[in-house]
């Protein structure tokens, strides 16, 4: 009997909303996260080839986006649009509250399987943020970093909901949003 596939570790490069790489440890799948020049309140996430790095990044970028998600000027929520499917959705909608006068923490999301998902915050010792099927860690901050160029963040995706990594991901950045922003 073999053991069973390692999940997805994607490890958060920087920590930021706006600006960070998300890449799997063990090469699989890579995401690019950064916020659009143009009007500046538009989060864009790329699925890339290859995993981040200063070299990449100091290279013109042509990447094409596979997920927007708009915040209109004053960083309240906006609509989140998977450029596959082309329909924007509002984030209320999409992420919505878990019990009506519940923590804005705790949402739940439809994902593409048909199934919910829901989202917490400190939910199980040592996990920021934490769905049935993937946690976010957050490195400790008395910790000492391993590697500088490393934020020690790392997004926990059980191998079995490895189709649904794109949805983790952008649910989680709207999470993780919420709370920066209190909303």
């Amino acid at each position: 009997m073999s053991p069973p596939p390692p999940p997805y570790i994607l490890e958060d490069r920087t920590g930021s909303l706006t600006h960070t790489d998300f890449d799997d440890l063990y090469d699989r799948i890579f995401f690019h996260i950064s916020r659009a020049p143009a009007n500046g309140t538009t989060t864009i996430i790329y699925n890339m080839n290859v995993r981040g790095s200063p070299h990449r990044d100091g290279l013109p970028f042509h990447g094409q986006p596979v997920v927007l998600l708009k915040f209109p000027p004053d960083e309240r929520l906006g609509t989140i649009t998977y450029l596959d499917a082309q329909q924007p959705q509002t984030m209320q909608n999409y992420l919505r509250k878990s019990a009506m006068f519940g923590s804005s923490l705790f949402r739940k999301f439809t994902a593409s399987d048909g199934r919910e998902y829901q989202w917490g915050h400190h939910m199980f010792d040592g996990q920021e943020w934490s769905c049935l099927v993937a946690h976010f860690d957050v490195k400790p901050p008395d910790a000492r970093p391993y590697d500088p160029q490393v934020s020690g963040n790392y997004l926990t995706i059980y191998e079995q909901f490895f189709p649904l990594t794109l949805e983790l991901l952008a649910s989680l950045m709207i999470m993780r949003h919420i709370k920066k922003h209190h909303l």
